[in-house]
């Protein structure tokens, strides 16, 4: 008798959890990178009340007579199965699309998280919502060392692009071919020095009986052009250390076009804008047109994630049974690559939660009417002292 009042305890009990879980489900059906938990119930010990007895001669064996105990929650189970994603349109919230987690630091201890929604403060560093450090690591001249150890992510604010010497230089455009012998175009070319420093490249184009010369006032070099198109190979004059490509000069009838195609100096520059790439790359472009590496977003996998252990805010920390974190880039060991501008919502399927809080309450009913039943007939057994 006494046994099916502690069964129907131990319903009562474990069918609590299963609200427990599910209720909290369904509270964070609409939180960033949540995973829904699912309740496993297993029964316990079995005590033996009629031993079992082997087949003999004379006599057929028999089964032994066991009678439960009630149950227990086995396990609590996390879903990581992927949520839908939900695009915000800000640069610096991420979406893992795939396995894997976001390594964040929170005071001393290395949490874990799939909740992408991430912001700069005050000092310019990467962080979580409640303020963790998104970890990852810091170019060093636009190079990641990705091999090394992880640390705090931080946008230099006031990063400067270094000058860059011009090299190589092109010059465009059309060399009007009905131009009067002796006629002279002048074009200045932009071009700057290993400190970044600006000057000017002047070339002189002056019409021949058999081309167009073309000088800076110490090299020359002759054009010929049949049907418009330039014949002179090489195409080029070196000016000052910079090496200026003609080849795409043309020879048409009436065009004055010519003028610089490009170069390949630049001025130095500051940072003016900042993107997030698939890779985690943190990618800063510069007033002067340049773009560099800045730093890279780490991500973590785990042999077992369901053995991760919850630390609030969407947050996991590395459980026993978890295996350790094998950190690295996106895209790379079975780890997710990642969408900028969007947000993983949560996995909670509101369905199967309802469906689950049916079966969840009609178990504790059935429970609670194993415990009224026993009470009834202990009572019965009461009365037969009057």
């Amino acid at each position: 008798m006494l046994r099916s009042l502690y069964a129907g305890i131990s319903g009562l009990r474990s069918h609590q959890t299963m609200l427990d879980v599910t209720g909290n489900n369904i509270a964070n059906v609409n939180t960033v990178g949540f995973k829904a938990g699912s309740v496993q119930f297993q029964d316990t010990l079995s005590q033996i009340v009629q031993n079992s007895r082997a087949a003999q001669a004379g006599a057929g064996g028999t089964n032994a007579a066991q009678v439960g105990l009630g149950t227990q929650v086995a396990a609590v189970r996390t879903n990581f199965t992927q949520g839908s994603q939900q695009a915000t349109g800000v640069p610096t919230d991420l979406m893992i699309a795939g396995d894997g987690f976001f390594v964040v630091r929170n005071g001393a201890e290395t949490l874990y998280t799939r909740n992408g929604s991430f912001g700069f403060d005050s000092a310019g560093r990467l962080t979580t919502k409640d303020g963790a450090l998104v970890q990852g690591w810091t170019a060093v001249d636009g190079v990641v060392p990705t091999g090394g150890p992880v640390g705090n992510i931080a946008l230099p604010v006031g990063a400067t692009s270094p000058g860059r010497r011009t090299e190589n230089a092109s010059v465009t455009g059309n060399l009007p071919s009905g131009a009067a012998v002796g006629e002279k175009l002048v074009r200045d070319v932009t071009v700057y020095d290993a400190q970044g420093e600006s000057r000017q490249l002047a070339l002189t184009f002056t019409r021949t009986a058999g081309g167009w010369d073309v000088t800076d006032g110490a090299a020359t070099t002759q054009l010929a052009f049949t049907d418009g198109r330039l014949t002179t190979t090489p195409a080029t004059i070196t000016s000052g250390g910079v090496a200026v490509d003609l080849s795409a000069i043309t020879g048409y009838a009436d065009l004055s076009t010519v003028k610089l195609g490009g170069q390949d100096g630049r001025a130095p520059g500051s940072l003016v804008s900042y993107t997030l790439s698939a890779d985690g790359s943190l990618v800063g472009a510069f007033s002067n047109g340049a773009t560099s590496v800045l730093a890279q977003i780490a991500l973590a996998s785990f042999d077992n994630p369901e053995g991760l252990e919850k630390a609030g805010s969407s947050q996991y920390r590395a459980g026993a049974n978890s295996g350790a974190a094998a950190v690295g880039t996106a895209g790379t060991d079975d780890r997710g690559g990642l969408v900028s501008g969007a947000l993983e919502m949560s996995n909670v399927d509101l369905s199967q939660e309802f469906t689950n809080l049916i079966v969840a309450q009609r178990g504790f009913q059935a429970n609670a009417r194993i415990i009224t039943t026993s009470d009834e007939v202990l009572q019965e057994l009461t009365n037969l002292k009057r």
